[in-house]
């Protein structure tokens, strides 16, 4: 068994579909983003204010706004309890404003409502950082023993494996918290006023569903790269 991975056929075709799936879910991002951008929502309310309405209507109080620097940097922090918005979403005006700001609220209620999922994904996190490294150097460890071609070689690549499969594990966990966000906003947008009528909604399902596909992206990504390494340890498919 070869050493190193970047004289493998199959690697390189593994990054390939890496870098298209992980490319074309940015690239169907930031097309949605800066289309609905450019739609001003009928209530005139900024991304910030959204937020804030939402906030309201969930009952919390104890969750801050703030604007921070970077495009599409938009995220909910649960140590601080503040939701991060980039430029364009907490002062714009626009569709994707609206949808990108409730949608970390949507975080923001799952924190406070204890949404399993998000437990979970929160368990996972330090479990994913320890694997992906860990696992990783235990993998190229099984390679130098035989990989599946021995006992000691199966044994450290199962668990190298095991590891590395920590990564898979949170984004398919991270899957259902970022679709139970995104459909807490879908919901109460027009629930609050903050958006009408049919063609608003679409235009903010439009930018959700697409930032939903970075998600899903990854966790296909993240699949591929477990699926490979198994093969290359001869765990998988009989290599040797």
């Amino acid at each position: 068994m070869g050493f190193f991975a970047m004289w493998d056929p199959l690697y390189w075709v593994v990054m390939l579909a890496t870098l298209i799936l992980s490319g074309g879910a940015s690239m169907m991002v930031k097309g949605a983003f800066n289309r609905y951008s450019k739609v001003r929502a009928s209530s005139g309310v900024t991304g910030a204010e959204a937020a804030q309405v939402m906030l309201n209507k969930a009952g919390i109080s104890d969750v801050q706004i703030q604007r921070v620097s970077g495009f599409l940097s938009d995220h909910y922090d649960p140590r601080a309890k503040v939701v991060r918005l980039s430029p364009e979403v907490h002062d714009g005006r626009s569709l994707a404003s609206l949808g990108v700001a409730c949608h970390e609220v949507g975080h923001a209620i799952q924190h406070a409502k204890k949404y399993t999922p998000l437990v979970w994904r929160n368990a996972v996190v330090p479990m994913a950082g320890f694997g992906s490294n860990i696992g990783f150097v235990l993998i190229i460890i099984s390679m130098l023993l035989g990989g599946a071609s021995n006992f000691f070689g199966t044994s450290v690549g199962l668990l190298g494996l095991g590891l590395f499969g920590t990564i898979f594990l949170f984004q398919v966990i991270n899957l259902p918290v970022e679709f139970d966000a995104s459909f807490r906003a879908k919901r109460m947008l027009p629930q609050l006023g903050l958006i009408s009528g049919p063609s608003e909604a679409s235009g903010v399902a439009k930018v959700l569903n697409a930032a939903a596909m970075t998600y899903v992206a990854g966790a296909v990504a993240a699949l591929l790269n477990l699926l490979y390494w198994a093969h290359r340890l001869g765990l998988l498919g009989g290599r040797r």
